[in-house]
């Protein structure tokens, strides 16, 4: 019946991200007032999506963003996981939501009657907008697109004007005119080129002067050095949210790993205060930042190579991957420890707290013996060591994201949640949503809910095999760990250290501190109200708790 009704228009990447399909026709969304936000990926392409004319600047969050209203939108696809925000009932305080969070891409509401009384989603990935009606249905949706207000949007706006009739001129007076106009155009241009060569020289100048007043730097590269050392950023190995990494080589033959900052979201001087800080933690168990580029609109990081890559590309199993390219068991537990030392030392030996704010299999690498290091600290927040709470925008990656985070302040244990959600896919190995599974396996989270109440941990292992067997204690007890870590009370979760000796033998899992109710568990990939989505069975969490 949907697919009746909708068309092209039931697949969520019918017009690729952002883009808005109507009765099979795809476009990019446009304001009320014409003004154009968006430009189709490719012209000729239109399913492609669209993507942002000027892109969104975190710096500039709180006057330059506006939320842009699409009309007559009755479904907006998304898939984050814990996208839906239940304690925002009002309308303008979900909107309101979305412009104090840096991390949102749009607001979605949903009502029956009133706009004060809804349900609000805030976005981080956005699919494609959809303008059919569903049937069956007597809710009202509003959608509104997070923009940059571009600093030209009176030019985009301006109307064509009607074409004037030329004056009257003589061959003569024209041919003057011209020549007197490109020798005013020469001077002007002149003129601009050396104002322009002045301006970067002081712009060069003042970020010497910046870099010279901060010590404790690590070394720094010209952007000349690293363009050669990476031939012209030859060789691309990984990339993320907000950057691009690259494989290089050094003159004396050390291979660096050379990061490529995509997203300008601080000043110089903070830039450079952040890569003192990183540059100053040293750890066998965090990747080692080597050096740094600051060169004006060019801004990178050198790191050590880890020859292995990152954790994602070994854990989770398929039928595909050689034997050549699994881990065995001993090789998970010694990753799992090594992760657990290097938050441990974040979190607690550091003369600054760091909380990373974005740990996940992406963001953990392997060198060649298999040591695995957290790396890509670019959402940090640095805490002194008598702060334990902090208060910042919504950061990080769906599906690893604690629920406090809608909280105004978050704790170090926002870190912990992550490792939790990091260590079931790894002992289970497979992620943490996998959309192409049912609806009752799909989610890792509800999964590990719904077997704590029978009691059958093991059922959650991906591949359950004769050296899973010779194992089961320690595969129990590394999922009961994960549980305590993912304890929706931030307060009950163990801290790094605790961990530590749990994985040790040294100390042992807490079970009257495990609940197997978990709030995340009941978000759903499919956008519902919060009445639709599914429930464990009665009493179950009380029980547990």
């Amino acid at each position: 019946m949907v697919g009746e009704d909708m068309g092209e228009c039931q697949y969520p990447r019918s017009c690729g991200e952002y883009g808005v399909c109507r009765e099979g026709q795809c476009s990019c969304p446009i304001s009320l007032d014409k003004i154009q936000y968006f430009r189709s990926v490719q012209s000729q392409l239109p399913s492609l999506g669209c993507s942002r004319i000027t892109p969104l600047s975190c710096q500039q969050s709180f006057n330059q963003h506006q939320l842009l209203e699409i009309e007559n939108v009755t479904f907006f696809n998304v898939i984050d996981l814990g996208a839906a925000f239940p304690n925002i009932k009002d309308i303008n305080q979900c909107k309101q939501a979305c412009l104090q969070n840096c991390s949102c891409s749009a607001a979605f509401f949903s009502y029956q009657n009133i706009t004060d009384d809804g349900y609000c989603f805030l976005p981080v990935k956005i699919l494609s907008i959809r303008e059919s009606r569903f049937p069956r249905t007597d809710f009202a949706y509003r959608t509104y697109i997070k923009v940059q207000i571009p600093n030209d949007m009176s030019l985009r706006s301006v109307p064509e004007a009607a074409p004037l009739s030329p004056p009257s001129v003589n061959k003569s007076n024209f041919t003057a005119l011209i020549a007197g106009s490109s020798a005013v155009a020469f001077v002007l241009g002149i003129f601009i080129l050396i104002l322009s060569m002045i301006r970067r020289r002081n712009s060069i100048d003042d970020d010497d002067e910046c870099i010279g007043q901060i010590s404790g730097l690590p070394m720094r590269f010209s952007y000349e050095e690293l363009r050669l050392a990476t031939e012209e950023l030859k060789e691309k190995i990984g990339g993320g949210g907000f950057g691009t990494v690259f494989k290089g080589k050094l003159g004396d033959g050390t291979e660096i790993a050379v990061k490529r900052l995509d997203k300008l979201s601080q000043g110089m001087k903070e830039f450079l205060a952040e890569v003192r800080s990183i540059g100053s933690v040293h750890h066998f168990n965090l990747v080692k930042l080597i050096g740094f580029c600051a060169e004006k609109n060019c801004r990178l990081l050198v790191y050590e190579l880890m020859k292995n890559g990152s954790l994602d590309n070994w854990i989770f199993s398929t039928d595909k991957r050689p034997s050549s390219h699994q881990l065995n068991w001993q090789t998970r537990k010694k990753i799992v420890l090594d992760i657990v030392k290097g938050l441990a030392y974040l979190h607690e030996e550091c003369h600054q707290k760091i909380i990373h704010l974005d740990i996940k299999p992406q963001n953990i690498l392997l060198d060649e013996n298999f040591n695995a290091k957290v790396s890509d600290f670019g959402l940090c927040k640095l805490l002194e060591r008598d702060v334990s709470q902090i208060q910042t925008t919504m950061r990080g990656t769906p599906g690893y994201i604690a629920p406090e985070w809608r909280l105004p302040r978050i704790t170090i244990k926002v870190d912990i949640y992550s490792f939790g959600i990091v260590l079931l896919e790894i002992v289970c190995g497979r992620k943490n949503f996998d959309g192409t599974r049912s609806d009752s396996s799909s989610h890792l989270l509800k999964l590990l809910q719904d077997k704590a109440m029978e009691n059958k941990f093991l059922d959650l292992i991906e591949i359950y095999d004769e050296e899973t067997m010779n194992h089961e204690e320690e595969v129990l007890r590394m999922i009961k760990i994960a549980a305590w870590c993912l304890q929706d009370d931030h307060t009950r979760r163990p801290t790094m250290s605790i961990v530590a000796k749990v994985l040790e033998g040294v100390m042992e899992v807490e079970e009257e501190s495990i609940s197997y109710c978990f709030s995340h568990a009941l978000a759903h990939p499919v956008l519902a109200p919060p009445d639709k989505v599914s429930e464990p069975p009665q009493g179950f969490c009380s029980f547990l708790s």
